[in-house]
């Protein structure tokens, strides 16, 4: 079939509404691009769907301060790397521009403002339903990351509706927020980080146990001589084969990593009252664990998120992550997972370790051979 034609029964499929593919990836973040990027290079017919309208929109939306804590020199995808200075930190705009120019360079086909709201299997392919729009793929590769559903309380909705709230996916900056004091709720990384930020504007509180720190500065110095050693531990030894990396798995699947560039230091120095954990509510305000309750104007849960897969309609994720070995679904053939936390080393939900994980998942499609599929 040459071009003509082959173009001819694309458009035709389009119009029917179904389009076929060796592979699907369902979403177009940095994991979803990383195996986008090989299996393009395999030669293979592959179709990358994401939910946003612009690549790279899921790190714009962030927080406005919000830069990386791993240096450029760790940053880029397979093939490319990330032009900035290497021992520098990127921030989310960067990022983004990143992710941008690297599907134009490397000529992944990416299909955007296409939420994927069903996946099922039919027969030997899997269906992914994107509104009137179904893609039919041998293979499918779920990419969507760790942040796709917010975490928050239940007792959130017993708040006075008066106190503004916002989960840490949403926030902006400071300026987004009313005037009056701000309860931050969380003290992981991103807590910190935005408990620091609004504190150049309001009264900020925020609540919850410090999950530990580093005992020193971050900065291009720790990024020289310690970064190398942390990566190489996340990659190497906190793996699903060693023994070490399988006790730790449940403990760093589960809990916020140490405080790394705004640690206790930064957050008292910045005038941020630190509370203990917010366990509910008490007349319409947040109340803590030893008793007391904070009048505040607004809540911003920095909660972390669920993993969960509402739209996968197949057997084994209806409580979330199913039994996979480095990203290859147990027991449905074709299906693979990327992107997640410890989905086999710590390091796996990092952008350091998303290229190692794409390529094997790659390696594992290859190894079934078909590589286009007649007439798509």
């Amino acid at each position: 079939m040459d071009a003509v034609q082959s173009e001819k029964v694309r458009s035709a499929a389009v119009e029917s509404g179904v389009e076929e593919f060796d592979t699907i990836v369902v979403g177009g973040g940095q994991a979803g691009l990383a195996i986008g990027r090989e299996l393009v290079r395999q030669g293979r017919n592959i179709i990358v769907l994401d939910a946003h309208r612009r690549v790279g929109e899921a790190w714009r939306s962030r927080w406005d301060s919000l830069r990386l804590n791993t240096p450029a020199k760790y940053d880029g995808l397979p093939g490319v790397r990330f032009d900035a200075p290497r021992l520098s930190f990127p921030s989310k705009d960067a990022m983004a521009d990143y992710l941008e120019t690297y599907v134009e360079t490397q000529g992944i086909p990416v299909r955007l403002a296409t939420r994927v709201e069903r996946l099922y299997r039919e027969d030997d392919r899997y269906v992914a339903v994107a509104g009137s729009e179904r893609f039919v793929g041998r293979n499918v590769v779920i990419a969507t990351g760790c942040h796709e559903a917010p975490r928050v309380p239940d007792f959130a909705e017993k708040l006075d509706p008066s106190i503004a709230q916002v989960h840490s996916s949403k926030y902006r900056g400071p300026d987004s927020l009313p005037e009056g004091g701000v309860l931050v709720v969380g003290c992981g990384n991103s807590g910190a980080e935005i408990a620091r930020d609004v504190s150049t504007t309001h009264e900020t509180w925020i609540s919850g146990k410090v999950p530990g720190q580093l005992p020193f500065r971050h900065g291009p110095v720790v990024a020289a001589l310690v970064f190398p050693i942390v990566r190489f531990a996340g990659l190497h030894v906190l793996t699903a084969d060693t023994r070490l990396g399988r006790k730790a798995e449940p403990h760093i699947r589960h809990h916020s990593p140490p405080l790394i560039r705004t640690r206790v230091p930064e957050l008292l120095a910045a005038g941020v009252h630190m509370v203990p954990r917010t366990v509910g509510t008490v007349e319409g305000r947040p109340e803590l664990e030893d008793g007391a309750s904070l009048d505040v104007r607004s809540v911003i849960w920095c909660t972390g998120w669920e993993e969960n897969f509402p739209w996968v309609d197949l057997p084994g994720f209806e409580e979330g992550r199913p039994a996979q070995y480095r990203g290859v679904v147990r027991d449905h053939p074709g299906l693979y997972l990327l992107g997640l936390e410890f989905l086999y080393a710590e390091g796996s939900g990092t952008l350091p370790g998303i290229g190692r994980d794409a390529r094997y998942v790659a390696h594992h499609i290859a190894a079934k051979r078909p590589v286009t599929i007649t007439g798509a």
